[in-house]
This record gives C-alpha cells, structure tokens and sequence, in this order.
C-alpha cells in the first residue's frame, strides 16, 4: 500500500536556522519535462526541469516566510498542502511596482532558497496566486517604503526540494535544475 511509512527519524542536531535568502519566480507554463531524484522516495527531489529560460530572482532579508499546511480528511479521503510565501521587498520605483502588478495577475512557479541552503520549488502544478499586496509609503521616517506580498498555492504533496548542492549559487542552480536558463539579476 503506497501510504505506509518507510522511515523513521530521530532527533537532529540543532545545527539549522529559519528564514529565506531569496526567491525566483518562473513564467507559469514555461516548464517543461521534470525530472525527479529516483534515490529518493514519491518524487520528493527535483534534479532538473526542462524548458525554463529565465528566473527572476528577489533578494530578501527580514521577515519573510514559506509554510505549507497539510490538510487532510479522513470523511472525504482527500489531503492537499497550502503553500503561502509572504516576503517583503524594501524601496518603492516604478519598475518593482510593474513587476508586483504583473506577479498580481500571473501564477507563477516559486523556488525559494532559505538560509539552511535548501532550495524549493512551490506551486509546482498549478502555480501561486497573490492573495495579498500592499504597496506602503509608510507614516513615520522608520516606516516601511516598499512592497509587501503574499502568494499562495494548493498543490497535492509538500513543495518538491531541488538537487543542489554546495556553494548554492545561481550559477549551479542553473546548471543543476535549470539548464540554460538565465537569472535576472545576476
């Protein structure tokens, strides 16, 4: 039976920290063939996914998050996973305010790189909304200037992990998952 357990775990060392470094938005629609990890077990790990040509990286630092739910109903035999990223970009400029206004109308594809070196791919098949934006000027001088948003997708299993190892760069990003995609910005 496909949903018994295969592993146990214990408890790790407590060598890990929380938070993302930043993520990369994918065109919903521009992927191609995935190809999954067969080492690892329900296709869990991504080694590459074809057809992408650009990500559009947005470094982060602050407050920022990626929590999937798992919601599951023993009534209805269904469990499905909400994926919600809520990140914050600093400064205002028409370019930025372009591109939330078109992240606004799209649903794209997120990977997301945290601080622990993990990278993930979210709304892996039917992309991410925005549910949530707010542009702000702030009130007071310490205020925040800037954009402050909230994707959120239902997917049928966990954000898949991507294949990559140390340094975790772009560059072996790319070459790993993505290959001959580019990364704007560099």
């Amino acid at each position: 039976m496909a949903c018994l357990l295969t592993h146990g775990r214990e408890e790790v060392c407590k060598e890990f920290v929380g938070g993302i470094k930043s993520i990369y938005f994918i065109n919903y629609g521009t992927m191609g063939a995935i190809t999954y990890n067969a080492t690892v077990d329900l296709e869990d790990e991504i080694d590459s996914i074809a057809g992408v040509t650009t990500l559009f990286k947005y470094d982060l630092k602050g407050a920022n998050s990626f929590e999937q739910t798992i919601t599951s109903s023993r009534e209805n035999g269904t469990t499905f996973v909400e994926q919600t990223l809520t990140f914050t970009i600093k400064g205002l400029d028409a370019t930025t305010t372009k591109q939330m206004k078109l992240l606004a109308w799209g649903r794209p594809h997120v990977v997301i790189k945290t601080n622990a070196n993990n990278f993930f791919i979210a709304g892996l098949t039917n992309g991410m909304d925005v549910t949530t934006g707010l542009v702000s000027n702030g009130t007071a001088m310490g205020d925040l200037n800037g954009y402050t948003m909230t994707l959120v997708g239902q997917e049928a299993i966990p954000a898949n992990h991507l294949s990559v190892t140390a340094p975790y760069t772009d560059a072996l990003l790319v070459s790993s998952c993505f290959t001959g995609a580019t990364v704007d910005p560099n």
